[in-house]
């Protein structure tokens, strides 16, 4: 074991480095959006969400840094990510609709000007929606018509269609 531990001081010593510094990261970019998230009124659960995404990345990156730490040349590792990007892309493409409404979920986090409670109308040539926001989730958004009818409205459409806000802070007790 003793023998194990001198062979790979470096690597063990880089390896901690690696897993404390993305932690750090983690911690300060979570701790951020979560502090956008309040100032800006969304819910805690959209906050949490981006920082799964964030985690999603940290721990991809980690695992790049960590190749290069225990010696793999830089061929094998663009080799082994190209084709783990390229069976990605074919999948990712088949499903480019979630992707987007993903991406615009994370906009709308940070850019969206209205919130849970507020009383929108989006203007769709076919159908204009008139309702209350009631979650803002990873990729739609929830609206409760004048009717009582829940609506679930694709978060990449919303950000394609013009919106006029009605009334801010629509919800009352009445209406929960």
């Amino acid at each position: 074991m003793k023998l194990l531990i001198n062979t790979y001081q470096d690597q063990i010593i880089y390896t901690l480095a690696l897993l404390i510094t993305l932690f750090i990261i983690r911690k300060i970019i979570v701790i951020t959006v979560k502090k956008i998230g309040t100032k800006s009124g969304t819910t805690e659960a959209r906050a949490g969400l981006i920082g799964r995404y964030v985690t999603v990345t940290l721990v991809l990156l980690a695992i790049l840094i960590e190749a290069f730490i225990l010696g793999a040349e830089t061929r094998d590792v663009t080799l082994v990510f190209s084709s783990i990007f390229a069976v990605l892309g074919i999948g990712l493409f088949a499903i480019w609709s979630i992707l987007s409404n993903i991406t615009s979920g994370i906009i709308m986090f940070f850019s969206f000007p209205y919130k849970v409670g507020d009383k929108i109308k989006i203007h769709d040539k076919d159908d204009p929606i008139i309702g209350i926001i009631e979650d803002i989730r990873a990729f739609q958004i929830h609206i409760k018509d004048d009717y009582g009818n829940l609506i679930t409205y694709p978060n990449n459409l919303i950000l394609q269609k013009a919106v006029t806000l009605i009334q801010k802070d629509a919800l009352d007790d009445s209406s929960i």
